[in-house]
């Protein structure tokens, strides 16, 4: 009974079209309704919900204007998810009702691209299912697509250079356990999750200042010679939270730095291919740094695949560490990423499409405000606003009583600084942004 699938669909007080038509929807994404589900006749559905068969036409009309049905000829109506849903970057927690959460910049996943993903990797993993499924360096199918892309950039790379993990926290992870540096150089302000695994750690942190016009190059130099045999972590593509990008004369600097004092550069690659320029180009990469890719910004964070890059010595020494294999994604999931991979080029054009309409969209609402000034970044996920007058917790704590949760500066500080800074992602739909634009503006007033 299609009752059973809505079970307590009437909302007091909701016009019963619009509780129907909002019932419909819930049911589609928590999976009780699937795609391709054939709905009850009109008459029908009527009497089994106990409503006029008028409320049910205005209830299916709606859903059909919006995409979340299709309606053939004498074969009644099918659910489907309507197209700019399964297909845009925000996921749908971002924009619920009543609140909206941008502390964490992350997408959802292209619904088309991994489905059909997903449905080619279990048609073709006969030989897979025949093995252990233990532990390793990762497929050898996918390290040589990740060796490939390197390649294909600049950066001649063999597959036994790449180690496969699940996710580049994961890769953080094994690194700084292997390495086990006593210094290591960060950026300040940098991302929340890397500076937490950097203090579990135990290492020592020295920070180095980025702004959105780039890293305090002074401080680099001092910074390295403090960290002398250590580890320096370092995101030189659009830089998180600032948007940065590292010019070639700082990244020759900072390899030359490395040889100088003994450091191990490790830079963070997951925001390299959120380029947002008109005609993205790859930066060349920092001369013998060992680099973290993932598929968390561009793909899917629930598509758990990363990897180190470095060299093959190195790769074999992280294979011998006991931890290894807790850091390595499950081989199904790796073989749903060699289905992706492939495609990752057209995808990117959607996304940075979407990503710089509605980054263009953001900074245009805020701008021309007293309250806060920022710069445009070249690419990323956020603004990075300094505000006038008032802290990023003051302004932060105003704005998630009314709804909206942002992360001050101080999140991403290393050493509690940054107060006067509040990060905006631009990642949510445009009418999303007018929302936070609305709460902030508020928060900030108030």
């Amino acid at each position: 009974m299609f009752t059973d699938v809505l079970a307590g669909w009437r909302r007091p007080g909701a016009p019963l079209a619009g509780a129907l038509a909002g019932a419909v929807r819930e049911a589609v994404l928590d999976g009780r309704l699937r795609v391709g589900d054939r709905l009850p006749s009109e008459r029908r559905l009527a009497a089994e919900l106990g409503v006029s068969r008028g409320t049910v036409v205005a209830a299916l009309s709606s859903l059909r204007d919006e995409g979340w049905l299709v309606t053939g000829h004498g074969s009644g109506s099918r659910v489907r998810l309507p197209r700019d849903l399964g297909e845009r970057y925000a996921p749908l927690s971002v924009d619920g009702r009543g609140s909206l959460d941008l502390r964490r910049a992350v997408p959802a996943a292209p619904r088309a691209i991994v489905t059909e993903a997903v449905t080619r990797a279990l048609g073709r993993s006969a030989r897979l299912l025949l093995e252990s499924g233990e532990p390793g360096a990762g497929l050898p199918e996918l390290r040589e697509l990740i060796a490939l892309r390197h390649t294909a950039e600049g950066l001649a790379t063999r597959p036994e250079q790449i180690l496969v993990t699940s996710g580049a926290r994961a890769a953080l992870a094994l690194l700084v356990a292997h390495l086990a540096p006593r210094r290591t150089v960060v950026e300040s302000p940098g991302f929340f999750d890397t500076l937490a695994t950097l203090r579990r750690s135990g290492t020592r942190t020295v920070p180095v200042r980025v702004t959105t016009r780039g890293w305090d190059t002074g401080r680099l130099a001092a910074a390295f010679r403090e960290a002398a045999g250590g580890v320096a972590l370092l995101v030189p593509d659009f830089q998180n939270p600032t948007g940065a990008l590292m010019d070639p004369r700082v990244r020759r600097e900072v390899a030359e730095l490395a040889v100088r004092h003994g450091v191990t550069v490790i830079a963070d690659e997951t925001m390299r291919d959120i380029d947002l320029r008109d005609h993205p180009v790859p930066e060349p990469r920092i001369g013998r740094a060992v680099t973290i890719g993932s598929m968390s910004k561009t793909v899917w964070g629930g598509l758990r695949v990363g990897w180190i890059r470095g060299p093959a010595a190195l790769v074999r020494e992280l294979l011998l560490d006991p931890v290894s294999g807790l850091h390595t994604p499950p081989p199904l999931e790796q073989l749903v990423a060699c289905e992706v991979l492939p495609l990752l080029d057209r995808l990117l054009d959607q996304r940075r499409a979407e990503l710089r309409r509605q980054r263009d969209h953001l900074a245009s609402a805020l701008s021309g405000d007293d309250g806060w000034t920022f710069s445009l970044p070249q690419g990323g996920l956020a603004l990075w606003l300094r505000l006038n007058g008032v802290t990023g917790e003051t302004v932060a704590r105003r704005a998630a009583e009314a709804g909206l949760s942002l992360l001050p500066g101080t999140a991403f500080s290393p050493d509690g600084t940054l107060a006067d800074w509040l990060r905006v992602p631009y990642t949510a739909p445009v009418e999303t942004l007018d929302r936070a634009v609305e709460h902030l503006r508020r928060a900030y007033r108030s």
